[in-house]
């Protein structure tokens, strides 16, 4: 169900404090806090004496104290204090993840912690770039599948629907989509010429009148998806052309963390290439994006319950980013869990 060997977001930087922060990732209980010292822990939430959570319990120090029985926990999971007992028991260790912070979020790596590479997150050029606006990070739950939510990212067309009064406009239907695969994903696109600003980003062009404009939808495996958004003067859009110098950019990061295999957590944030420093813009820009997030969770949350209750019938031509990305997820799941299924079966 899950790709195991790679980051996801587990919590906003701003949520993990000097407390015990409980979270579920890939049907997996943990336990989030801060050392003394800011550095943040990722342990397994689950005491392996009667699993009571771990986050039922206390901070002591940058301890772990189980609410049950006082066993405590290190930062690298070992049980460093059992009271009652003369010689800790081999058995007394908890899991310990590797995790990193960088844009404002916590991320984990929820396999092999050899294979942990912080350089694997995205690295994303224009942060803290001068020019560059950032609308701070944000975060909600959508009762779904994880895929149906990268299915939505992989889909420029459904804005004219779902996103009428935001992203959507009538004169974007029907457009023809370029579908990409690449090693790390899927990208769908499409340049719409001459066509109106979409109600969203009206209130933040520098120009007057219709626009170019390119949807770029980009799905990196497992579950990060970039969404380019670039509006530009009627007339002067292209892959292969100077940018205008009133040309309009925004970079949506959606980050999907599958809470179990019908609930995801939906962290994002943006960049935008203009007033870089005005609160009032990213505030607008804030309250704006949680709106549209929360049209898609509607119609994802009832998208859930009808496949639950019926495979879908067909499907359509805007379909063939969704398909190709899930056709590889499978396949790299598939390949990850080879070598476990055999050491299993040698056993």
């Amino acid at each position: 169900m899950f790709l195991k060997n790679a980051w996801y977001v587990g919590a906003l930087s701003s949520a993990v404090e000097r407390d015990l922060h409980a979270v579920k990732m890939l049907n997996e209980n943990l336990v989030m806090y801060r050392k003394q010292d800011g550095t943040p822990v990722v342990l397994e939430d689950s005491c392996p004496h009667r699993r009571l959570p771990l986050s039922m319990g206390r901070l002591i120090d940058d301890t772990v104290e189980c609410g049950y029985h006082g066993l405590t926990f290190d930062c690298s999971g070992s049980c460093v204090k059992a009271p009652g007992v003369a010689q800790i028991p081999r058995s007394a260790v908890v899991r310990s993840y590797p995790c990193a912070e960088r844009y404002g979020m916590l991320w984990v790596w929820m396999g092999d912690p050899a294979l942990a590479d912080e350089s694997l997150i995205i690295d994303i050029p224009e942060w803290n770039q001068e020019g560059w606006g950032v609308n701070s990070g944000d975060a909600m739950s959508i009762a779904c599948n994880y895929l149906y939510v990268s299915d939505n990212l992989l889909d420029p067309s459904h804005v004219s629907w779902v996103h009428q009064t935001s992203f959507g406009s009538a004169s974007i239907i029907g457009k023809p989509l370029k579908v990409d695969v690449a090693e790390n994903g899927v990208t769908v696109s499409r340049w719409l010429n001459d066509v109106e600003v979409a109600p969203f980003y009206k209130k933040f062009v520098k120009f007057t009148g219709n626009c170019d404009r390119k949807q770029q939808y980009e799905v990196r495996f497992p579950s990060l998806a970039v969404i380019k958004a670039i509006f530009t003067p009627a007339g002067t859009g292209g892959d292969d052309v100077a940018p205008h110098p009133d040309i309009f950019l925004m970079d949506s990061y959606n980050l999907l963390t599958p809470i179990d295999e019908k609930n995801t957590r939906y962290f994002w944030f943006q960049l935008r290439n203009f007033s870089p420093d005005d609160a009032e813009v990213s505030r607008m820009f804030n309250e704006d994006v949680r709106f549209a997030f929360n049209e898609d969770k509607v119609i994802l949350e009832a998208i859930q319950k009808g496949l639950d209750k019926r495979p879908a019938a067909l499907d359509l031509p805007i379909d063939s980013g969704p398909m190709r990305f899930r056709r590889r997820m499978q396949q790299l799941i598939e390949a990850e869990r080879a070598p476990v299924e055999a050491a299993v079966a040698v056993e």
